[in-house]
């Protein structure tokens, strides 16, 4: 008997653990999603930035240089 009790509670514990992580997950596949989002508004400003500053395509590996050296 006392062994079913201890077997229930450890079940109770795992099926919270396992609840506990699912919202986690779901919190963590927000996020993503919100930076896709984000990756493919800078694509777009990347390739209107390009059409209308010709020299933004030169200059822009060069930017992003000096920007990974400050860090």
């Amino acid at each position: 008997m006392k062994d079913l009790m201890i077997l229930k509670e450890q079940i109770a514990l795992i099926d919270k653990e396992i609840k506990i992580i699912s919202e986690k997950l779901d919190i963590i596949d927000k996020r993503l999603k919100k930076i896709e989002e984000l990756e493919i508004e800078l694509k777009a400003i990347k390739l209107f930035l390009k059409r209308v500053f010709p020299d933004f395509k030169k200059e822009f590996p060069d930017i992003l240089k000096k920007i990974s050296s400050m860090e």
